[in-house]
């Protein structure tokens, strides 16, 4: 795994040895953040990434400037990978949290330009995330909500909904807080 543009762009992240995530792949990476780009202003952003894994996203909105970026992550492995490697390569607008991302949609202490969420494929409430983050205080409005899923599901009854894209196994569906 590697971050692919910005001032770290080509550094290689390497998870611990029994690392349990699905990273998202380098493909996929260059292409959202290609639309990002196209789109946002990522360096006067605050963004919210849920379900950070080894904390590749959150990475690569560091390596373009993203202004403060919380990162929430539930497994004390990867939260702590998550921290030992913002911490290396002085990522200083990272905020590692280790709770379970439920609680944060749930009880939310801050509002957040974009909300970037890759649960599980197999996650019990993941058809039920657009409504619960676009329903919460998570997002300004206007904000973007991009979550990543499997192709099987299908998002086109929320009208929030303004952008799907597949890259192979990886799925975005991009959603706009009215």
């Amino acid at each position: 795994m590697r971050i692919i543009s910005g001032k770290y762009k080509g550094k290689q992240i390497k998870p611990p040895p029994g690392f349990r995530a699905r990273p998202t792949t380098d493909f996929a990476k260059e292409a959202l953040f290609n639309i990002l780009e196209n789109h946002l202003d990522i360096d006067d952003l605050s963004i919210l990434d849920l379900f950070a894994g080894t904390g590749s996203i959150t990475y690569e909105f560091a390596s373009r400037d993203a202004k403060r970026i919380t990162t929430v992550e539930a497994d004390t492995g990867a939260y702590r990978f998550i921290r030992k490697m913002s911490e290396q390569m002085e990522m200083f607008q990272v905020n590692p949290v280790r709770s379970d991302a439920m609680k944060v949609i749930k009880k939310p202490w801050e509002t957040y330009d974009l909300v970037f969420a890759d649960p599980p494929f197999d996650y019990e409430h993941l058809e039920k995330l657009p409504g619960m983050i676009l329903d919460s205080i998570l997002l300004e409005k206007g904000g973007w909500l991009i979550l990543e899923h499997p192709s099987k599901l299908k998002f086109q009854h929320i009208p929030a909904l303004f952008d799907h894209r597949n890259y192979g196994s990886v799925n975005f569906s991009f959603f706009r807080k009215g």
